[in-house]
């Protein structure tokens, strides 16, 4: 972008969230829009994550946008590399490649009180949008603990999300920091060519059985010839996963059931007593994310990997000292230690309407309206905004609900704008706290609260900011139409020497 541009929607981000965004925006009949990528290719945390054995945790006919079914999946569970296929198919098929900005990192945002438009400065240069989608996910910027000495480390250092496939591990002394969603698929993907593996473990996980298979030729065949039966299939996967959510939500004892399947699965991998005490979580199942493998605890049992049940204190030199003074050499250090989730970096880039940063607006904890609006900052809407995760399903499914919100966001503008009239819609500070006291009340008795454990669902001040208390269905409804009594209605004129003041009085404007 060489000259400054003006468009009615700048999406930042080319992932499940953007791409899903841009393809809405299609379909609703706005072209006027662009997507503004920092990397050079789409894909997200997909295009990202590339580490040996990265695939996906929910099973594929969930985790695909319903209006764009993929017959072809070839496991039940996809890994990285189909997954990223699919969303640059996505890409293709919708005719998004125009509107793509790639390398076009969003430096700062700053809302024009006057003009009643964002200001956006990338990267590839300067532009204005009438309304901001920002699809930059929770799992985009990979958290590295700071660890005193790791600067003197001599050896490889680098995260799993930022892996360097030009750095050969066979034969190494490797490290793996973490025990979370990654490292669980990494230790069995590179325990076979590494020299010895040393495992820092703060905390275990409940581990799940992964009921991988390939999905045969008949049934591909079958979802090609007979679209409803993937539906079928996808209906049947969404369905399982909303009865589970109370026993999560409102039910957590009645987890005991899926801990002694857990428990089941740990001791027909882990025969040594002693390993299987460290591998024991001692909170509730569900309160961190439950992982899936049937090849984590089986390599954990391997001569050349060593468990060690507490977490990285300090590097001397190669020697990595863990918190309980066990000491172990390394030649390479991964980090499977997550991301800034409820912290996200792309707040302190989006200036509101007092002159804050969002991440100022946030300090005392995330939250914004129905997950998708801050107050103080107009039109700007947020995909996967807070409180809008999943312990248990599908992410793309609370993806598409937000895109049915931000849809009637635009309708809403076009309608409470007209010719010569800009309009925007700033989140009522009053609606903002009403709907988040609603989801932190429910939050109290879920697992993510009361199951006896930290994870990264939580802030610093331990407010879960993260999950969605709910089913997906009770957030479809939530998010089906934006109920204008929860806005204030900014109007201005758009004709050029008349845009001097912000017309407030049309504030009082309701459903």
């Amino acid at each position: 972008m060489t000259e400054h541009v003006h468009v009615r929607v700048a999406v930042i981000g080319s992932g499940f969230g953007g791409l899903g965004a841009a393809v809405r925006l299609r379909r609703e009949g706005i072209t006027d829009f662009v997507v503004l990528e920092r990397a050079g290719g789409v894909g997200g945390t997909w295009r990202d994550n590339s580490y040996p054995g990265c695939a996906c945790d929910v099973p594929s006919h969930l985790y695909s946008f319903s209006f764009a079914p993929n017959p072809e999946w070839p496991r039940t569970f996809s890994g990285q590399e189909h997954i990223r296929a699919y969303l640059e198919r996505v890409t293709d098929t919708y005719g998004l490649r125009p509107h793509m900005r790639f390398d076009s990192e969003v430096k700062r945002m700053t809302w024009d009180a006057e003009r009643l438009r964002w200001d956006i400065e990338t990267a590839s240069g300067a532009l204005s949008a009438d309304v901001v989608v920002s699809a930059t996910g929770p799992l985009s910027d990979p958290k590295i603990p700071d660890i005193p000495g790791l600067d003197s480390f001599p050896g490889k250092v680098f995260h799993s999300a930022r892996w360097d496939h030009d750095y050969d591990l066979a034969g190494k002394r490797v490290a793996m920091v973490g025990t979370g969603a990654s490292a669980i698929q990494i230790v069995p993907a590179i325990q076979p060519v590494v020299d010895r593996l040393t495992l820092f473990q703060r905390t275990p996980p409940w581990v799940m059985p992964r009921m991988d298979r390939g999905i045969t030729g008949a049934e591909r065949w079958l979802h090609r010839r007979l679209p409803f039966t993937a539906q079928a299939r996808r209906g049947l996967l969404w369905g399982i996963r909303e009865l589970q959510v109370q026993a999560f939500t409102k039910h957590p004892n009645e987890l005991g059931f899926v801990e002694r399947l857990a428990r089941g699965n740990m001791a027909r991998a882990v025969q040594d007593p002693a390993l299987r005490a460290k591998l024991t979580p001692d909170y509730r199942i569900g309160c961190k994310r439950i992982l899936l493998s049937s090849e984590y605890y089986p390599a954990l049992t391997r001569p050349n990997v060593d468990l060690v049940a507490a977490g990285l204190r300090e590097v001397r030199g190669s020697t990595l000292v863990a918190a309980d003074g066990s000491e172990a050499e390394a030649d390479a250090i991964v980090f499977g230690t997550g991301f800034h989730v409820t912290d996200m970096p792309i707040a302190d880039r989006v200036v509101g309407a007092d002159g804050r940063t969002l991440a100022e607006s946030w300090k005392g904890g995330m939250q914004a309206l129905r997950g998708a609006s801050a107050a103080g900052f107009p039109n700007w809407m947020t995909i996967i905004g807070p409180n809008t995760g999943l312990g248990n399903s599908s992410m793309i499914l609370m993806i598409e609900s937000q895109l049915n919100y931000m849809a009637d966001f635009l309708r809403q503008l076009d309608v409470l704008g007209g010719p010569g009239v800009r309009a925007a819609l700033d989140a009522r500070p009053s609606a903002v706290h009403a709907w988040n006291r609603r989801v932190q009340d429910r939050m109290r008795r879920t697992v993510w609260n009361t199951g006896g454990c930290t994870s990264w669902y939580l802030d610093p001040e331990g407010r879960n900011t993260t999950i969605w208390p709910g089913t997906t269905s009770e957030f479809r409804r939530a998010t089906r139409r934006v109920d204008l009594a929860e806005y204030e209605v900014l109007r201005s004129s758009s004709v050029p020497g008349q845009g001097k003041g912000v017309d407030a009085g049309a504030a009082e404007v309701t459903a």
